[in-house]
């Protein structure tokens, strides 16, 4: 079986995460989506609330499932039996850091890292951007999936 991960924090989800993971689906038998759980960060939604949402947004393939990792990489892809990491590139920025990231993970276990260009649509689009826009009262409608529009004006509201 033919399995991948597409690795991130997911906080929240964008329409550019489901664009790579779409895309994905369609190359590999199994698509893992790892949500990387950083203590050392505080995001705006927990670990349980950015699965739920990528699980609801992920129900429309029926290779795709949700998990939740920390620490390595390429141990959690070891552990699900993943010998190919997905990454998605917005930019030329995004490719230096990438490629020092695979470097490091063939090194580390032989798991190799496939980069997918972005969809045009999504080249400038990130979760920070978004919730800044739904901070400052934007519609972020066009990058996010309804339910998650929702979630991060009720969240961003409260704060």
């Amino acid at each position: 079986m033919r399995r991948a991960v597409c690795p991130g924090s997911f906080d929240p989800v964008t329409n550019g995460h489901l664009d790579i993971v779409g895309r994905a689906s369609h190359l590999f038998d199994e698509v893992i989506v790892g949500v990387l759980i950083n203590n050392s960060k505080t995001g705006l939604f927990t670990i349980e609330e950015r699965i739920e949402m990528l699980r609801q947004a992920t129900a429309v393939y029926g290779n795709v499932r949700v998990e939740s990792f920390h620490g390595l990489l390429v141990d959690f892809c070891r552990a699900q039996g993943a010998a190919v990491v997905i990454k998605g590139l917005r930019a030329v920025s995004d490719f230096d850091y990438e490629l020092q990231m695979a470097q490091m993970n063939i090194g580390l276990s032989g798991v190799e890292t496939l980069f997918m260009p972005t969809n045009p649509t999504y080249s400038f689009l990130s979760s920070s951007l978004v919730k800044d826009v739904v901070k400052w009262g934007g519609d972020a409608s066009p990058y996010v999936p309804d339910f998650v529009r929702e979630r991060l004006v009720t969240r961003l509201r409260q704060n």
